[in-house]
């Protein structure tokens, strides 16, 4: 099933929107938005299942279905939590300014709790004050969770995934080291994330989800220029199974709850980078110093996936970057 949220209010209109992502169905009789969905799932399923079905089958004409016209599915959201599970990338983040990776990170999971009451749309500008913050991508993957119990085990946390969507973690890299040095974590660094056109259900991923990991390249384009394509599923040191299990050790995880994979990474540097602070790693590991620049206004950033028949799965995120001017 794959579900959207069109712009409406501060949570949006929930529709079902069909397989080859062409038409769309409200489904305000069964629940009005994303999250009111989430809170009843098992109820709310059966019936959102059933529209997907009649939409598919052609029994509901419904209407043409428009990226530009959604917001993030879930708009705003109880708990957006980021995870690193790509260590391979912290590696290279330590490896180019030095810094040696301790052994704790191949064994304990990377988490940070982000921003989630402003989310942006797949195709909303990011705007920025200034080129100068290191204006940057981070293509990655992420669940959202049905209510999780505190204590949860990796080999029961992946019960509780009910969507998956692709995400444009934004991040402002010139910031982070400021932030970072004060040992209190991500803030400014961090503006408001953009999601996919749609979140889907498990099934239809086919066998690309194997109930831990999604097997399938997310492919980053700047400017119309591959940067990425990396293989989710390559080289993720800790699952998203074990990234729930990670987030609800002391406390349980409400219903609607976002978990990151954070900057997919493959060893395999042919399949590239999903941000540009890895292109620009490489560069100075490889060359002595960093050549590519962080994201300029006007540039356009591109996030998508693709199924085994080369058929867009979540729809893309796709952005330009653009000058805010504060009020």
């Amino acid at each position: 099933m794959k579900l959207a949220s069109l712009k409406y209010g501060r949570d949006g209109q929930l529709v079902v929107v069909s397989r080859d992502l062409q038409r769309m169905q409200p489904v305000t009789s069964i629940a009005t938005t994303m999250q009111a969905a989430l809170d009843s799932w098992s109820d709310a399923y059966p019936a959102l299942s059933n529209a997907y079905r009649e939409l598919n089958e052609n029994q509901a004409k419904g209407l043409p279905f428009k990226t530009s016209d959604c917001a993030a599915p879930l708009p705003r959201a109880y708990q957006w939590a980021d995870g690193s599970a790509y260590v391979n990338h912290v590696e290279l983040v330590r490896k180019a300014r030095g810094a040696e990776l301790p052994d704790s990170f191949w064994h304990d999971p990377l988490l940070y709790q982000g921003g989630s009451d402003q989310f942006i749309g797949p195709n909303d500008n990011i705007e920025v004050i200034s080129e100068d913050w290191g204006i940057d991508f981070e293509a990655e993957i992420t669940v959202i969770a049905d209510d999780v119990p505190m204590g949860v085990t990796a080999e029961h946390a992946s019960d509780f995934i009910r969507l998956f969507m692709l995400v444009n973690d934004v991040s402002l890299r010139n910031l982070i080291p400021g932030e970072l040095a004060k040992g209190f974590g991500f803030f400014q660094s961090k503006p408001s994330s953009a999601f996919s056109p749609v979140a889907v259900t498990p099934d239809e991923l086919g066998n690309a989800w194997d109930g831990k990991k999604l097997h399938l390249p997310l492919i980053a384009e700047l400017n119309g220029n591959r940067i990425g394509a990396p293989n989710a599923g390559v080289d993720m040191t800790f699952d998203f199974p074990t990234l729930i299990a990670h987030a609800a050790k002391s406390r349980p995880l409400g219903a609607g709850t976002i978990i990151g994979s954070g900057t997919i990474s493959n060893r395999d540097r042919s399949n590239g980078s999903c941000c540009l602070a890895e292109v620009r790693m490489l560069e100075t590991i490889n060359q002595g110093e960093a050549k590519t620049p962080f994201m300029k206004f006007g540039d356009r950033i591109k996030i998508e996936m693709l199924n085994a028949n080369q058929e867009s799965i979540f729809g893309a995120i796709d952005q330009t970057v653009s000058q805010y001017t504060p009020a």
